[in-house]
């Protein structure tokens, strides 16, 4: 009978080790619908070609208009996407770290701070996890005015420490905001 009941307590304790927030087990969103094209043009002296970022924010997470992140949901942030021109342009983008036209730098954690790719959870405008994004492409499909579509299948290692696949998409306009 003992070894039952430990067997139950095992299981319970076990079944408790998901990830919940308080409003339930979390899923990372299948689409974004806000999103804002950073612009830094020419940035660096030693690479010919134009850099962007992307800060995409899914359903229940917007700025405010201190640029702070207010409600709950995820915020997904590519830094140093490297362009032939100005702006994001149609076509597939890689991970890189070449600075090559058409690559964006692999997500890395540097003293638990977060840089290239990554994916932040916010619940009620607090940081509740970081999960580092440490490869993957983007195909840009259109990026008229109106409407940008963009799809992501990016890689990174999960909480088993497995390699796992995140593949999501924004469609919709792509708010420009130049960074100096």
């Amino acid at each position: 009978m003992r070894k039952y009941i430990l067997l139950l307590l095992a299981v319970l304790a076990l079944s408790g080790c998901r990830k919940y927030s308080s409003s339930g087990y979390r899923t990372m969103p299948k689409e974004y619908n806000l999103a804002y094209q950073e612009i830094y043009g020419h940035y660096y002296d030693s690479i010919p070609y134009a850099v962007v970022a992307l800060d995409l924010y899914s359903e229940g997470l917007e700025l405010d208009s201190a640029h702070r992140m207010q409600g709950t949901g995820y915020n997904l942030y590519l830094s140093d996407i490297f362009v032939p021109d100005s702006l994001l342009e149609a076509g597939t983008y890689r991970s890189d770290t070449s600075g090559q036209a058409f690559t964006f730098l692999p997500g890395r954690s540097f003293e638990t701070t977060p840089y290239g790719m990554y994916l932040l959870f916010v619940e009620e405008g607090k940081l509740q996890s970081i999960q580092v994004l440490d490869s993957g492409y983007m195909e840009v499909c259109d990026t008229t005015n109106a409407q940008t579509d963009i799809r992501f299948t990016l890689y990174y290692k999960n909480s088993y420490g497995s390699r796992a696949t995140y593949k999501t998409h924004f469609q919709g306009p792509l708010t420009p905001w130049l960074k100096r």
